[in-house]
């Protein structure tokens, strides 16, 4: 194997934290900590979010998913970062909340949010990078992605402080909660992007860069979507917030603020107006579907002697994990893609506790380095992943079994220019 790959020890459950400052050093920023939380675990196991699953609950999540405080009268349901990373797939988590409590207008809000997130991958899985660019509308020049990243959110404190506010409690309690928790509610989500978009005309990639390295759910297809809506390039309306909101959704909190009687968002914030773009012509027809969306059955030359699994589809439902439950597994960490990302240590650590799951029930190997070099000699079966990394990796590989993706509805060749549009060609499913 060449020298830049190194094979790591396999990490002992409960020693993560541990573990990642030891092996994983260079390869990400701040400190390494578990993002668990006093109101809900969030613990990067499959048995943490099988038990989130089977304790769903849909109650009030119509009326109070954007809820912010109190946090225990949030509706949001918090299982996104298990979706995220496949230990629990969107088909899944749609038969469970078919019989979740909840009225139907609950059951239909929150399976509508699961049919958004299967949008954000068919925006990102046939645009892929080109989805940094307007997708319909272009927002104002202040606000589009910078020429250079040099003043973006990777020198953390520069580019943050120079905006916020630390006095403005609906600001600092939000970005804390991001920094040190890895997760916000939707509506803190937009709060902050607004305040850096729309107020501020900050680069909206280095707020979505800094949406990235922080959140446990942090991928490019939902999270670049977000601030695509945020600045209006998907709509051709911005969304801005003021006071009102924060009043509406966190009662109390504005009476404690020291800006309370001089408030810098009392009032809705001026919007320029949008221009109308072309976009991009993918957006409106796809000539392959059948890479964007992978295969639709098992294909390959086989057998397989090893499951390569990936940040993708580490559940034990991923396809090939679970049609091989008797090979030995296989992980790597790109040693260049994340020095380059700078992700938080709390992201690493919450990967890295699946990782100590894994390794606790199989024969696992874990390498950090260049992951078409370790994955060379062997023959390998895997499960297609929607995102250009594995399309990088996967095209230099002879792969023995390629398993399909878990759509919720497999990519068409028609539009995904809107969400509305999209779900038209595919069907009101639910």
């Amino acid at each position: 194997m060449p020298a830049a790959s190194l094979r790591l020890p396999t990490p002992a459950p409960g020693r993560e934290i541990d573990w990642v400052t030891e092996h994983l050093h260079g390869l990400y920023s701040g400190p390494t900590r578990d993002a668990n939380t006093s109101h809900q675990e969030l613990s990067g196991t499959q048995a943490a979010a099988d038990r989130a699953l089977a304790a769903l609950d849909l109650r009030r999540y119509a009326s109070d998913r954007n809820q912010v405080l109190p946090v225990a009268a949030r509706g949001a349901t918090r299982l996104s970062a298990w979706i995220r990373h496949g230990l629990l797939s969107l088909p899944d988590v749609a038969a469970a909340a078919e019989h979740a409590p909840g009225s139907s207008g609950d059951r239909t809000k929150f399976i509508d949010e699961l049919w958004w997130q299967e949008y954000a991958r068919h925006l990102y899985a046939r645009l892929g990078p080109k989805m940094a660019h307007p997708l319909r509308y272009a927002p104002p020049a202040s606000t589009r992605s910078a020429s250079t990243r040099s003043a973006s959110i990777r020198s953390a404190s520069t580019g943050v402080d120079q905006i916020w506010d630390r006095e403005m409690l609906c600001m600092d309690a939000t970005r804390e909660e991001l920094e040190t928790e890895g997760y916000l509610v939707n509506q803190t989500r937009m709060w902050l992007s607004s305040h850096w978009t729309v107020r501020h005309g900050a680069p909206w990639r280095d707020g979505e860069d800094w949406f990235f390295r922080h959140l446990l759910d942090g991928s490019r297809a939902a999270n670049r979507l977000g601030w695509q809506w945020t600045i209006g390039a998907g709509t051709g309306k911005v969304y801005g917030f003021s006071r009102w909101q924060v009043n509406k959704r966190s009662p109390g909190l504005c009476a404690r603020c020291p800006r309370a009687s001089d408030c810098p968002i009392e009032d809705w914030p001026d919007a320029e107006e949008l221009s109308p773009v072309q976009g991009d012509p993918q957006l409106r027809h796809d000539h392959r579907p059948d890479l964007t969306g992978g295969p639709d059955r098992v294909i390959g030359s086989g057998p397989p002697a090893t499951v390569w699994i990936t940040a993708e589809s580490l559940g034990d439902t991923d396809p090939a994990l679970r049609a091989h439950d008797d090979l030995p597994v296989v992980f790597i960490w790109d040693e260049a893609l994340l020095r380059g990302l700078q992700l938080a240590g709390h992201r690493l650590v919450y990967l890295t506790q699946r990782l100590a799951e894994i390794g606790s029930k199989r024969d696992l190997q874990i390498w950090r380095g260049n992951p078409t070099e370790v994955l060379a000699s062997m023959s390998v079966a895997t499960t297609f992943a929607p995102v250009p990394g594995f399309r990088r990796i996967s095209r230099d590989l002879q792969i023995a079994e390629l398993h399909p993706w878990p759509w919720l509805a497999r990519p068409t060749d028609q539009t995904v220019a809107s969400y509305t549009a999209w779900r038209k060609t595919i069907g009101r499913k639910s």
